[in-house]
């Protein structure tokens, strides 16, 4: 996730080139032809962030009826942490850029 969105950010001009990120992420090279751009590799790295989350409430909710063993539950939840974390810091990078943007003389 975090090797496609560098590539995004080293991309020329601001724009990656799809064969950049095929390289960098093979979970972003097999959507690579529908997803060109930006704004393709954000929304895959969403649903991959929000595929963990929920992989981490399916595993606490398995744990509860006895299903998964707690080593299973703690590094689930713990990747689902990390999901999170990450997001939050695109999201203030994303806001960040967004009063920059804003501030600028026209």
């Amino acid at each position: 996730m975090l090797e496609a969105i560098s590539t995004v950010m080293n991309g020329v001009g601001g724009v990656a080139r799809t064969s950049d990120i095929a390289k960098t992420s093979p979970a972003v090279a097999s959507t690579s032809q529908s997803a060109v751009g930006f704004d393709g590799v954000l929304e895959q790295v969403a649903a991959d962030a929000i595929g963990t989350l929920k992989a981490g409430e399916a595993a606490s909710i398995s744990s509860i009826h006895g299903k998964v063993s707690a080593q299973k539950v703690v590094e689930a939840v713990m990747s689902a942490e990390r999901t999170l974390q990450m997001a939050v810091a695109v999201r203030d990078k994303v806001v960040q850029a967004y009063q920059e943007v804003s501030r600028m003389a026209i």
